[in-house]
Formats: C-alpha cells, sequence, structure tokens
C-alpha cells in the first residue's frame, strides 16, 4: 500500500467515525463495506480490522458522552450481559455460514436502520422516575438546556432479547451492533435519542472488545490497512461524539439514511453475486 492509499484509507475512516459516533453507532457499520468493496479485503480481515477499530472508536466518543452525563450506565451493564452472549455465539457461527449470506444479512441491516432513520425516532415521553421497590431502578434524566429532564426505562425483557440479536450480528457481521442497539433503546425501551446514542457507544466497545481480540488471534490482522483505520476511526469518533452532544440530531439523521443506503447497495451486489 502506498502512502497515498493509506493517507485515503484514514480520511475514509475519520469520515466513517466521525458519522458513526455522531450517532452513536461506531464506524463499524462503515468500515466493512470500505474494506470489501473498496479495499478488496476478504471478509474475515476486514471484520478483524472493523471490530478493532470499533473498539478504538468507543474508548475516543464515550469520555464526551460521559462528561455530558448522557450514558445510562446502570442500563448498560444490564444490556451487556445478553449482548455479550449474542457475541461469542456470532463467532461460533461466522465461519460456518457463506460469505454471501454475511454479505445479505448485512445489507438487510444496513436497510432495516435506513427505514427505522427515515421514519425519525421519537423522543420518549418524559415522566417521573420509576420509584417502586421492585422496579428495575433503571431511570435517568438528561439535560436539556439548563433543565434536567427525567426519563422512563420501559419493557426492559422485550430490550434484553433485543441487544442478544444485536451481539449476535455484530460479532458476524463485524459492526459495533448500534444500528440495532439504538433503534432498540429508542422502540423497545423508550430513551431519549441521545440518551440510547451515548450509551450504545458505550456498549458497543464492550461488546467488540472480546470479538476483537477473538477475531485478530483467529485470522490476523494486517497492520497496513489497520493502522490508518484506527488512527482515521479514533479522528472521526472523537469529533463525532462532540456533533452528537451539541447540534440538533435532525441534519445528521437525514445524511446517516442516505449513507446507508449508498453502503447497502454493493453489498447487496455482492451478496447475489453480481460483482
Amino acid at each position: 500500500m502506498t502512502a497515498l492509499d493509506a493517507g485515503a484509507l484514514l480520511a475514509a475512516a475519520a469520515v466513517a467515525g466521525a458519522l458513526g459516533g455522531a450517532l452513536g453507532m461506531a464506524g463499524g457499520v462503515f468500515i466493512v463495506p470500505l474494506l470489501t468493496t473498496v479495499a478488496h479485503l476478504p471478509w474475515p480481515s476486514a471484520v478483524a480490522i472493523s471490530l478493532v477499530a470499533v473498539v478504538a472508536s468507543s474508548c475516543a466518543a464515550t469520555p464526551a458522552f460521559l462528561t455530558a452525563g448522557l450514558p445510562n450506565l446502570r442500563l448498560a451493564v444490564l444490556l451487556e450481559v445478553p449482548t455479550v452472549g449474542g457475541a461469542i455465539a456470532g463467532v461460533l457461527l461466522a465461519d460456518r455460514l457463506p460469505t454471501r449470506l454475511l454479505y445479505g444479512v448485512f445489507a438487510l441491516v444496513l436497510l432495516v436502520s435506513a427505514v427505522q432513520l427515515a421514519r425519525g425516532r421519537r423522543t420518549a415521553p418524559v415522566t417521573a422516575p420509576d420509584t417502586k421497590p421492585n422496579g428495575w431502578r433503571l431511570d435517568g434524566s438528561v439535560r436539556d438546556g439548563d433543565v434536567s429532564l427525567p426519563y422512563r426505562v420501559s419493557r426492559v425483557p422485550v430490550g434484553l432479547g433485543a441487544m442478544f440479536g444485536a451481539g449476535l450480528l455484530s460479532s458476524m457481521l463485524g459492526i459495533g451492533s448500534g444500528v440495532l442497539k439504538i433503534p432498540a433503546m429508542d422502540g423497545a425501551l423508550r430513551l431519549p435519542i441521545k440518551v440510547s446514542s451515548a450509551t450504545a457507544s458505550l456498549m458497543i466497545g464492550v461488546t467488540a472488545a472480546g470479538t476483537a481480540a477473538a477475531a485478530v488471534l483467529q485470522d490476523g490482522v494486517d497492520l497496513s490497512y489497520a493502522v490508518p483505520v484506527v488512527l482515521g476511526s479514533v479522528l472521526g469518533s472523537t469529533i463525532g461524539a462532540r456533533v452528537l452532544v451539541r447540534i440538533p440530531n435532525g441534519p445528521l439523521r437525514v445524511l446517516f439514511f442516505l449513507v446507508l443506503l449508498g453502503l447497502a447497495v454493493p453489498m447487496i451486489m455482492n451478496a447475489v453475486g453480481a460483482r
């Protein structure tokens, strides 16, 4: 790889990290298609590099979210248990599935995420937190300007099941699983959008850490590709996290919707053998 190619890859990874960080999805959803369709890396190599980049992106983005008080830490710990279980199952299952099927599943994930973004994510109704002794005690509050608004976490069992599926797909596809976690948190748990995104970003790094180590040990990592991708992802996710904290999400959601559709096209073509 030439220095120019490495620079272009770093810039592309930075854009991917910024887009992913701005919506709490890390950059894996962009990095895998970038490496497989543009750099023409084999799927296992692309997944390994992507998972390493996802861990780095999560570590870079989380401090800004914690400073703003956005993640629900208690909820993140609870949801991470089924997510890790799903991720382990995905690692064991991925090698047994044909590559075309993985491309097809990835395309489906992209399209579902795009539809979710197009429909818009409703802001959770603001209610007093649940203080019942037997409740989950997961409710919290998020700041809107100078006002602290409480929110209630609903339908936790449904959210736990969704997190298992998110972990399963994330390890099989090499993505941060935010494309599934955030819609699940918004739809099932009914969290405010910024809480969903920040909590997902925190969880993504934990979920990907173990699977990244397994992927690296099993398939290895091409450092000539991994170094620019990881560096670009860290830079981009740091910027994206600050964007999420400071500006409205409407314009970002529209841009993300368009990017998801653009990425789904080559994945579908790979799945059907058109390229």
